[in-house]
């Protein structure tokens, strides 16, 4: 009989295109080993082109996903992404306070595409609610001025970008600074412990789903039991492989390779 391998939910969107959410996801964790669980709080229409429609399910449904994978099979750690609406923020706050494991939180504002995926009315949710909950936070330039209005202009901001972060309470922020010029820079900290995380700039329009990818990777290491700067650094170097085998798909933005270490 096999041991069971360290437990992973993920509490996301669904992205019918496999790029990114609750599919991109389920990959990752595969990668790392992990048994990867989920409950879905929205479906969405996407395809390389965009996001067409976002449908939330109902309170009840995405609270009975997570109480029915926690109380039954456990978690050794969470991941959150997509939380559209501050009603669906709220309830999975609720939730993460029954929870005895490291949470990240991918605290998704906008698409690949540009398309919308955080209501307005629920930025302050996420602030006051979900981030105080999180083991670390991971957000891109534009995730972090939508959180606290602080504005990124270049890596010697990446500093006071985590600060201003930290102040909403989460343990450990990585601030992501992809879309910033010259080398792919993300900083961790907690305030005390700062980490440069330095890969390789890919010229590649098939990056769909880096940040769904980047949280879950930590996710799985924190579940193995790695401490936050060698879950990040392990994340960071997955996801540059799999950035770098990128493939087409459809007409527009294709995905991040998952699999790319298992391919001859």
């Amino acid at each position: 009989m096999g041991v069971a391998p360290p437990r992973v939910l993920t509490i996301a969107g669904s992205d019918s295109g496999g790029g990114a959410g609750i599919q991109a996801d389920l990959k990752t964790m595969l990668a790392f080993g992990v048994h990867g669980m989920s409950a879905i709080v929205a479906v969405t229409a996407q395809n390389s082109l965009g996001v067409h429609g976002v449908w939330d399910l109902p309170a009840d449904a995405v609270r009975g996903q997570i109480r029915a994978v926690v109380d039954d099979i456990g978690v050794d750690a969470v991941k959150t992404g997509m939380l559209s609406s501050a009603a669906l923020v709220d309830l999975v706050a609720a939730e993460l306070d029954r929870i005895d494991a490291p949470v990240v939180v991918d605290p998704v504002g906008v698409s690949k595409h540009g398309d919308p995926l955080l209501a307005p009315d629920a930025v302050d949710v996420v602030r006051h609610r979900l981030l105080p909950r999180a083991t670390i936070v991971t957000p891109n330039v534009d995730e972090v001025r939508l959180l606290t209005g602080f504005t990124i202009e270049d890596v010697a901001d990446l500093p006071r970008a985590a600060e201003a972060v930290l102040a909403l309470g989460p343990r450990w922020v990585l601030v992501k600074g992809g879309h910033l010029a010259g080398d792919a820079v993300d900083l961790l900290t907690d305030g005390a412990v700062r980490v440069e995380l330095r890969g390789p700039r890919y010229d590649r329009r098939h990056t769909h789903g880096t940040g769904c990818t980047l949280a879950s990777a930590i996710a799985s290491r924190l579940a193995c039991g790695d401490p936050p700067a060698r879950a990040a650094q392990a994340a960071k170097d997955y996801v540059s492989g799999a950035l770098a085998a990128g493939f087409p798909l459809g007409a527009g933005i294709g995905p991040v390779d998952h699999g790319y270490r298992h391919r001859g």
